[in-house]
């Protein structure tokens, strides 16, 4: 099964916030499986072990980010991997068994009728006398016990995901990881926000002092302007008048 792609990894960011968009996605496929899985749909089953598994390995590398809601889930979906996985031996398992009977009962049924060579019928102890005849009681009952443990083991699955909703267990890793992506987002807008706030302090630093200098040009634009008239032909400087 391919596994679905994840959006928004950025090598620059922690290794939390990308952990965390990992398991969102990986945690919501594993649970996409869950209703065609309970309704005994075989690849399902076999696509819901290889999504857990996928659970458990970034949960294994990346779960001290996230807290105990993280260990516990990766520990549970541990346990769906052994059960699903189990189930899928005996599906695996039956079709060979059966495979295997028929190709003996074959083996036989051309054995048995060679030797009954050009006789009218055939002679029932012929066929109990059959080569393989004692492997098809062990066959059979391999292939009963093959089927009634793979419906055991999908009776414990059940069980086990019935419990795995009602405790919460994907659900307080849902939260967990929300809770992380949520409190990164803030710091990186808080970030942000102070860098647009040293920004805008330089700024008006800049403006300030800029201000200043024209200010301080300004007087010595006067000053040498006063002193320029002062030097002009006919120019009497104003004498004070005394009372």
């Amino acid at each position: 099964m391919k596994a679905r792609p994840v959006k928004k990894l950025d090598p620059t960011r922690s290794l939390g916030e990308n952990a965390a968009r990992i398991i969102q996605v990986r945690l919501d496929e594993m649970r996409s499986f869950a209703p065609k899985a309970l309704d005994g749909k075989a690849k399902a089953q076999h696509d819901m072990r290889i999504a857990a598994k996928r659970v458990r390995y970034v949960l294994e590398a990346t779960g001290f980010c996230f807290g105990r809601p993280a260990d516990t889930a990766r520990r549970r979906a541990r346990d769906l991997q052994d059960i699903l996985g189990e189930i899928h031996d005996c599906e695996v398992m039956m079709p060979r068994v059966r495979a295997h009977l028929d190709q003996l009962q074959r083996v036989d049924a051309e054995a048995v009728r060679t030797k009954a060579g050009d006789a009218p019928d055939l002679d029932p102890r012929l066929a109990a006398q059959a080569r393989h005849r004692t492997a098809y009681r062990g066959l059979d009952l391999l292939s009963v016990y093959l089927e009634a443990r793979r419906r055991l083991l999908f009776d414990r699955f059940e069980a086990f995901w019935r419990r795995q909703e009602e405790t919460g267990t994907w659900t307080r890793l849902e939260r967990a990881v929300n809770r992380y992506l949520h409190r990164t987002r803030e710091a990186r807008r808080t970030v942000k926000a102070a860098e647009r706030a040293r920004l805008q302090a330089e700024a008006a630093e800049r403006a300030a002092r800029r201000a200043e200098a024209q200010s301080k040009r300004a007087r010595l634009d006067r000053e040498r302007a006063g002193a320029s008239s002062d030097d002009l032909p006919g120019h009497r400087p104003e004498k004070s008048t005394q009372r």
